[in-house]
């Protein structure tokens, strides 16, 4: 467990926790930072050795399953372990670098699957097993508003999570839904050996200060205990989308 969610006051203790893609970078902060609350805690990973091992190492009181949720058709004998939640998280990503002029089908359907019906799936599986006072927090990205060369199909899922959750929030009444979507987040696996490409961004933010994964783990918990808070799409990226 990291020593920044050791420090982290206590502030709830008896929620039960789904991460769906909660074994590595900013899923697994967030196991982390709930397990050191004393919350329990399932994490899934494709691969069923890896999603236990990081949930040994966690803590425990957290318990890894598999899970692909790019095969929507197993997603529910494969979360019929997991009992009553409290919170869903929903994390796992599909990196897709492609093009209209070089379109690549395969890659951009199994990218399509995993944001849009995997993650609808995985909410259709585990509605019936979610109180009332539940809450859904579901991770899109910033490609959604800023494209860049390659996000073709990156910035159409992730432009079709911001209208997935105002769609949920509605149908599926009193259970809030609301989605997040970090910048670049310079201490991930997936920034942190790019220097030089990050020197460039933190120039062009407002302060000079990167988001960092702390920031987007305190934002998950926002988003999950504020009730005024519902079918809302969060950015996390230090105003970086303003320059």
């Amino acid at each position: 467990m990291s020593e920044k969610a050791s420090e982290k006051p206590v502030d709830r203790l008896d929620v039960r926790v789904l991460i769906v893609g909660g074994t590595g970078g900013i899923g697994r902060a967030l196991a982390e930072r709930y397990a050191s609350l004393g919350s329990d805690v399932i994490i899934t990973s494709r691969d069923a050795g890896r999603a236990a091992a990081t949930a040994a190492e966690i803590g425990p009181n957290v318990r890894g399953i598999a899970l692909d949720i790019a095969e929507p058709e197993k997603i529910s004998p494969m979360l019929a372990g997991v009992g009553n939640i409290d919170r869903l998280l929903i994390v796992a990503i599909e990196r897709d670098s492609n093009t209209v002029r070089n379109y690549d089908i395969a890659k951009a359907r199994r990218a399509v699957t995993v944001k849009l019906v995997g993650y609808t799936e995985v909410v259709h599986v585990m509605l019936d097993r979610m109180n009332k006072d539940a809450s859904v927090v579901i991770f899109g990205g910033l490609a959604g508003q800023r494209p860049y060369p390659g996000s073709t199909t990156v910035t159409m899922v992730n432009g079709a999570v911001t209208a997935m959750v105002k769609t949920m929030a509605v149908e599926l009444a009193p259970i809030r839904f609301n989605a997040i979507h970090p910048g670049i987040i310079g201490d991930t696996p997936a920034w942190k050996d790019k220097p030089q490409a990050l020197e460039a961004v933190r120039a062009r933010t407002p302060g000079g200060r990167l988001a960092t994964t702390e920031d987007v783990v305190d934002a998950v918990k926002f988003l999950f205990n504020n009730k005024g808070v519902n079918g809302i799409n969060l950015i996390v990226d230090g105003g970086w989308i303003l320059q």
